[in-house]
């Protein structure tokens, strides 16, 4: 049989790869960067023709500088330097002003784009498989939803405009430099070569620092997402001194990483400023001659001074830009690896719409394995018919959550086939089919939200009138007016105001709200007090009528009245039949009743 891709294969080395950065510069990903930028294109050409007004208005003062020097202040026109005055003024007026609006522009386009992105890496991340999830951290998946994009709103947002106007500034340097003196301007930039010396070393290094600082990052992030929300197996089992000793550790990493690259920023721009100064000591040494011999003016020496200040501004400028690529190159790299990842459940092409679906349910020769070949079920063949309750039941890993994987299609099994109603469930949409599924599990999740968008999940189909009938039908009702809030009660992160109990019922009536024609039950029960599950239990009784109904459970007491009971038995189906029926066959469902009921038996 040949290999199937979608079924997971273990790749250790996975993790450790997505933090390795890529090229400081892509044009393949960058092309896919100005994608997000074309809605706000018109945007980005004023805030570009913006850049070039600010780079004029920087550029030109100096040069203003030489004329009231040499032409007003040399021939002490007061009338003249006044006027010169003004203009000065002027321009840094103006300067202001379009500064303003191109910082404001710029970061606006910048959080428009980040916002569409996030989204849809969002939307895309929603339509994964459980198969992903299933091997990709949370903490990950968080560090790519926040921190990568944060870290591409700074390039959408300084990075690629202000490009523009270093650039702009440091032509505009150029020109006014070469038409006052070209032989000082070579003077000027003869620390060039150093500079640019300098720089690649600092790139180097810069590099392989944040690569570390975005590795330890993420695995900061999914540490403490992961403690964070075991932390009530860390409390019972004492490990907090151990679970410290360890995130200590991945801090100690990070903030060394972190140092390595603030040694080589205060590295750097220190040279960058010692070889501005050595340019400026040169300007003077050699123009100072020059104007000693009368060759040049002092006005000329001096913007000659200025300009020298002001060249290796941008040239600072241009490397934190770079930084800043380079970052946005390793974070848009990561984020287009998650957003090309294909979802390995699909809906088909031309997708069947048969309505409401009646429920009836079967199983044709189904084989499914989580990893390559190791299957959890085999050969698995059973009928629902609608409105029928059938219970599976079996030792843990026998199979029997993994029936409701694929009837879910959570998970697609790659021999046999699943139908409802007839219908092969991959002809089927993924949300027509779940609609018609109620689902209560075993783990419990609830919302940090109020009771009532718990049950209804911000449904708008689902008003007040339907979730307090779900509330009564399950008997719940009553502890939910007591709270203060009622309804609006807010139940926190996972619902930790609430007890087991109150929780589990709470997602019991989010699944009949919905009013599904098939009702899966998947332990429902097993973590619930007595008195709860006699409310369930109530409930079941009485809201199975016309549903099919499938109940996953450990507690025989829980399904002994049900139509049909599976028993499954390392991936097979061992035994079918009533509560009854397999009792009398004295098999392995015999031998787990009187296991359970072994005290009262012998009583």
């Amino acid at each position: 049989m040949a290999e199937d891709p979608d079924i997971i294969t273990a790749d250790p080395d996975e993790n450790e790869q997505e933090e390795v950065l890529g090229k400081a510069y892509d044009a393949r990903l960058m092309k896919r960067l100005i994608k997000y930028l074309r809605p706000y294109f018109k945007w980005v050409i004023i805030a570009i023709v913006l850049t070039v007004g600010v780079a004029m208005m920087s550029t030109i003062r100096p040069y203003l500088t030489k004329i009231a020097i040499d032409d007003y202040i040399v021939n002490k026109d007061s009338a003249g330097l006044n006027k010169i005055i003004l203009i000065l003024l002027s321009t840094l007026i103006l300067q202001g002003l379009l500064q303003y609006t191109m910082t404001y522009l710029t970061q606006w386009i910048g959080q428009k784009t980040i916002f569409d992105l996030r989204m849809e890496l969002f939307a895309h991340i929603q339509k994964l498989s459980m198969r992903f999830f299933d091997r990709n951290p949370v903490g990950r998946l968080v560090t790519r939803l926040t921190n990568d994009i944060e870290v591409l709103n700074e390039m959408f947002s300084s990075g690629i405009v202000m490009v523009f106007a270093d650039i702009f500034i440091i032509g505009g340097i150029l020109f006014f430099m070469f038409s006052l003196s070209w032989q000082l301007t070579l003077i000027a930039l003869s620390v060039v070569i150093p500079l640019i010396y300098a720089t690649v070393i600092f790139r180097r290094k810069v590099r392989s620092a944040f690569r570390d600082v975005r590795f330890y990052l993420a695995k900061m992030n999914s540490f403490l997402q992961e403690h964070i929300s075991g932390i009530l197996v860390v409390k019972i089992f004492s490990k907090e001194k151990r679970t410290l000793e360890e995130f200590k550790k991945i801090n100690y990493d990070h903030t060394k990483a972190n140092k390595r690259s603030v040694l080589y920023y205060s590295v750097f721009f220190p040279v960058v400023e010692l070889i501005g100064a050595v340019s400026g000591a040169l300007i003077i040494w050699y123009g100072g001659g020059e104007v000693v011999q009368g060759v040049l003016t002092i006005g000329i020496l001096i913007s000659f001074i200025q300009y020298s200040e002001m060249f290796f501004r941008p040239i600072r400028d241009l490397s934190e830009k770079y930084n800043i690529m380079q970052t946005a190159m390793a974070s848009s790299e990561r984020i287009f690896r998650l957003l090309d990842r294909k979802a390995a459940i699909n809906d088909p092409e031309k997708p069947l719409n048969p309505g409401s679906l009646d429920g009836v349910i079967e199983f044709k020769n189904v084989w499914f394995a989580y990893i390559k070949q190791d299957y959890v079920l085999k050969d698995i063949s059973f009928k629902i018919n609608k409105g029928e309750k059938i219970a599976f039941v079996g030792a843990t890993g026998a199979g029997k959550s993994s029936i409701m994987n694929l009837l879910c299609r959570f998970y697609d099994a790659q021999k046999g086939e699943i139908t409802v109603d007839g219908i092969n469930i991959k002809d089927l949409k993924q949300s027509e089919l779940r609609k018609n599924i109620g689902l209560v599990v075993q783990d419990i999740f609830l919302f940090s939200d109020s009771i009532a968008n718990n049950i209804s999940l911000n449904n708008n189909e689902i008003d007040e009138s339907k979730i307090i009938d779900a509330a009564k039908a399950i008997g719940i009702n009553s502890f939910i007016s007591r709270l203060p809030l009622g309804y609006g009660q807010n139940v926190k992160e996972r619902g930790v105001t609430l007890s087991q109990g109150e929780r589990q019922l709470i997602t019991f009536a989010r699944a009949l709200a919905y009013d599904p024609k098939i009702l899966i039950l998947d332990e429902a029960t097993s973590s619930v007090d007595t008195h709860s599950e006699i409310l369930i239990q109530n409930a079941i009784d009485r809201l199975m009528e016309g549903r099919t109904s499938i109940i996953i459970a450990h507690r025989l007491s829980t399904i002994q009245k049900c139509d049909k009971i599976i028993v499954m038995h390392k991936g097979e189906i061992r035994e079918s039949g009533t509560h009854q029926e397999l009792l009398e066959i004295g098999g392995i469902y015999s031998k787990l009743y009187q296991l359970q009921y072994k005290d009262s038996l012998t009583a």
